[in-house]
C-alpha cells in the first residue's frame, strides 16, 4: 500500500506532460473539446484540458506541391490528348482545412481534372499546344476560388507535359521537318544570291579599277610625250638660237674685221649652201651670189694653174 502514492504521482506527471504541446514552426495544431472545435494553435507551448482536449489535426502550413497523373482531355476540335498538371498550394485557415471537405488533396485532383476539361474544350489543338500560359492563369484563378472555402490558396498551376496522340506527334514532326527544309532551303537561296552578288560587285569593282588603271596609264603617257614635244621644241628652239647667235657673232666679226663685198657675198653663199643641207632639189641664188661664185671660180682655177 506504500507504493500507491508513488504511482498515483507517476500517473498524474505523466498525465501533465501529455497536456503540453510545442507546436513547430510553419505549423498549425486544430485542438477540439468534447468533440468540438476548440482552437487554432500556432507557433510556441500550448496546454490541454487533460482528457477533454485533443490535437484533432496538425497542418503544414508550407507551400506544397502536388503532380497529379496525366488527364484525358478533348479539346475544340475533338482532338484527344493526355495533360498532367502540377499544383502549387497553400493552407490558409487551418480550421477551413480541417472541416471544410473530407480529403483535400482528392478534392483538388478531382477539381482540377475538371476545370482542366472546361478550359481545353475552349480551345482547337494548335491552341492548347501554344497558349500554356493562359491556361495556367485560368486554371489557377478557377482553382482558387474554388478551394477558398477549403482553406486553400491555389498559387500556381502548371502544365507539366502536353501529350498529344501518336498520329498527331507524326505528323507535327513531318510540319517541323517540312518547316526546316524550307528554312534551310531559303537560307540556301539567300547565300547563293548574296554571293553572286558580291562576285558581280568584285567584278565590277575590278573593271573601274582596271578602266582607272588604263585612264591614268594614258594620261601619264600623254604628259610623257607632251613633256618630250616640249623638250624637243625647246632644243630645236636653242638650237636655232644658237646658230643665228654664231650667224651674228660671224657677220658682226666681218664687220669689225672690215670685210668687202665680195667677201661678204661668199659668207651669203655659204649659208645658202648650209641652209640646203644637201635636201633641197632648187636653190634659188641670188644674181649678185651668182657673179661671186663665177670669180671664186676663176680664182680657183688660176690656183690650180700656179
Amino acid at each position: 500500500m506504500e507504493f500507491i502514492p508513488i504511482i498515483i504521482l507517476v500517473i498524474v506527471v505523466i498525465v501533465c506532460l501529455s497536456c503540453i504541446n510545442v507546436v513547430p514552426q510553419a505549423k498549425a495544431y486544430v485542438v477540439e473539446r468534447l468533440g468540438g472545435y476548440q482552437a487554432t494553435w500556432s507557433v510556441g507551448i500550448h496546454f490541454k484540458m487533460p482528457l477533454i482536449d485533443h490535437v484533432a489535426k496538425r497542418v503544414v502550413l508550407k507551400e506544397q506541391v502536388v503532380d497529379f497523373a496525366p488527364q484525358p482531355v478533348i479539346t475544340k476540335d475533338n482532338v484527344t490528348m493526355r495533360i498532367d498538371t502540377v499544383i502549387f498550394f497553400q493552407i490558409t485557415d487551418p480550421k477551413l482545412y480541417a472541416y471544410g471537405v473530407e480529403n483535400p488533396i482528392v478534392a483538388i485532383e478531382n477539381l482540377t481534372a475538371t476545370t482542366l476539361r472546361n478550359v481545353i474544350g475552349e480551345l482547337e489543338l494548335d491552341e492548347t499546344l501554344t497558349s500554356r500560359e493562359t491556361i495556367n492563369t485560368k486554371m489557377r484563378a478557377s482553382l482558387d476560388s474554388a478551394t477558398d472555402p477549403w482553406g486553400i490558396k491555389v498559387n500556381r498551376v502548371e502544365l507539366k507535359n502536353i501529350i498529344p496522340p501518336a498520329a498527331i506527334q507524326d505528323a507535327m514532326e513531318k510540319q517541323m521537318k517540312a518547316e526546316r527544309e524550307k528554312r534551310e532551303s531559303i537560307l540556301r537561296s539567300q547565300g547563293e544570291k548574296e554571293s553572286a552578288i558580291l562576285v558581280a560587285q568584285g567584278k565590277k569593282e575590278a573593271a573601274i579599277l582596271d578602266a582607272e588603271a588604263d585612264k591614268a596609264a594614258a594620261i601619264l603617257k600623254a604628259e610623257a610625250k607632251k613633256e618630250a614635244t616640249i623638250r624637243e621644241a625647246e632644243g630645236q628652239a636653242q638650237a636655232i638660237m644658237a646658230v643665228q647667235k654664231a650667224n651674228a657673232d660671224g657677220i658682226r666679226m666681218l664687220n669689225e674685221a672690215g670685210a668687202t663685198s665680195e667677201v661678204l657675198q661668199l659668207k651669203a653663199l655659204e649659208a645658202f649652201t648650209k641652209a640646203a643641207d644637201g635636201k633641197a632639189t632648187k636653190i634659188i641664188i641670188p644674181s649678185e651670189i651668182q657673179s661671186m661664185a663665177g670669180l671664186v671660180k676663176s680664182m680657183t682655177e688660176i690656183a690650180k694653174e700656179n
